[in-house]
């Protein structure tokens, strides 16, 4: 259950050849209930498994300034039992019906999920139907939890090497959105608050015109959605106000500049820079030219950096995933004996290139094999194709994107991609995080 960030070291993709004959739409069925949850049904007989999943319009963005990571501690929170769960017994019961569960919570949305043999259905079903109406928040569970949260902070983010990073980069990103913290929050937050502020978060955001329930694999549609009347049908729809935001960060006018001290043996630089919309035309075009500079072995920023110069050891650039415009990062881990301002005149000329040059045809031809061979791969598996669902709906309200989406990416041209490149990756409109050792603090 432990929040998941991407990993600096782990964006290599095989690039496949030319799969768009493969890419088979992707069936689906939806409703709302009458307490406002929208269900989504995904039918696939291939494997006698089950997916079920409930996303929670509800992340780090709906939090307040002094009342951080509470979305993240909830999603620790709602493992504790229900009223009809005993306190531990979640993980037990699926375990014990041979299928798994998880969840994660990003800055957007919390997403729990269990995965089990088909048979188990209304398992999957009833565990999640008592997190949502159920929920046991008393003293014994937030004190437990709260202890737990503080304990992933110290391995997951003080004491490992670069876990300070996002963290660094999101606070001086943004000024006014609440991006400005990452979703495990502040320590002092969780620890000032109180069970009532836990009470009322739960009643605000855990209700059914907040979710979106999603089922994929191996199911009897019918039965299923008796099933779902069964267990969803009588959860009352919230009542209290959810806290959308609406702050839209100001327009960064000049080149910001940090630098970071940390328990690291090698130093790295990023670039961060504020992204395009996302789900827009420029959003995509920016996901094309991060693949340019940093998937593969042949990608841009490997090839100059690690191969070429030898000036790093690993290098990467990527779109962070958001509802609202979030951040495109770079970076590079220096090789030994290279200092940051070599590394960040080298990254430099390598995006200057993309900002003045249109990319190749071959290039361009071997970026979209890359994004349909992703495509196709990520909708392979029924938990991919579920989150995928959930998140296309409750972001947009437009689930059929899991199949449109590639269509988009096929519009993307060589020239919207040096438009992009243009337009964002400029220097005002970033932030530069030197990240050194710190025993190398005195000398720089």
């Amino acid at each position: 259950m432990k929040l998941r960030f991407l990993s600096l070291l782990a964006l290599g993709v095989a690039t496949l050849s030319n799969t768009s004959q493969a890419a088979e739409k992707i069936k689906f069925t939806e409703y709302d209930l009458p307490n406002g949850l929208h269900v989504i049904l995904h039918e696939d007989h291939a494997t006698p498994i089950v997916a079920v999943s409930v996303m929670y319009h509800v992340g780090s963005k709906n939090e307040k300034v002094g009342r951080t990571g509470f979305a993240h501690f909830f999603e620790h929170l709602l493992f504790e039992g229900s009223e009809n769960i005993k306190r531990g017994e979640y993980m037990k019961l699926v375990q014990a019906a041979g299928g798994q569960l998880n969840a994660n919570t990003s800055q957007d949305r919390t997403f729990y999920f269990e995965s089990l043999p088909s048979n188990q259905l209304e398992l999957g079903l009833w565990m999640e139907s008592e997190r949502m109406l159920h929920a046991k928040i008393d003293t014994i569970g937030v004190e437990t939890q709260r202890k737990v949260v503080k304990e992933e902070k110290k391995q997951s983010y003080d004491n490992r090497p670069y876990g300070q990073l996002l963290k660094v980069v999101y606070e001086n990103s943004f000024t006014e959105h609440p991006y400005h913290w990452t979703p495990i929050g502040y320590d002092k937050d969780l620890s000032e608050a109180t069970i009532d502020e836990f009470i009322n978060f739960y009643k605000t955001y855990y209700v059914p015109n907040n979710a979106t329930l999603v089922i994929g694999g191996d199911i009897d549609p019918i039965k299923t959605k008796a099933l779902i009347a069964k267990y969803f049908g009588g959860i009352p729809k919230g009542t209290k106000e959810l806290y959308r935001p609406s702050i839209v960060e100001p327009a960064q006018t000049a080149e910001k500049r940090t630098t970071f001290y940390d328990n690291i043996q090698l130093p790295a630089l990023i670039f961060s820079y504020k992204a395009p919309k996302p789900f827009t035309k420029d959003a995509y075009a920016m996901q094309l030219l991060a693949q340019l500079l940093s998937q593969g072995n042949s990608s841009r920023l490997r090839n100059a950096l690690v191969d070429k110069q030898q000036k790093a050891v690993e290098v990467g650039a990527f779109p962070m995933p958001s509802e609202d415009p979030g951040v495109v990062m770079m970076f590079a881990i220096a090789n030994m004996g290279v200092k940051n301002a070599e590394l960040e005149a080298a990254m430099n000329d390598e995006i200057e290139k993309v900002r003045t040059t249109l990319i190749s045809d071959e290039e361009y031809k071997k970026l979209m094999n890359q994004i349909e061979s992703d495509f196709i791969n990520q909708n392979r598996r029924i938990l991919g194709i579920i989150e995928n669902l959930a998140t296309n709906y409750t972001y947009l309200k437009n689930t059929n994107l899991v199949n449109t989406e590639l269509e988009k990416y096929n519009k993307v041209t060589r020239e919207d991609v040096l438009k992009v490149a243009k337009k964002y990756l400029n220097k005002d409109n970033r932030v530069v995080l030197y990240y050194v050792p710190k025993a190398k603090a005195a000398t720089k």
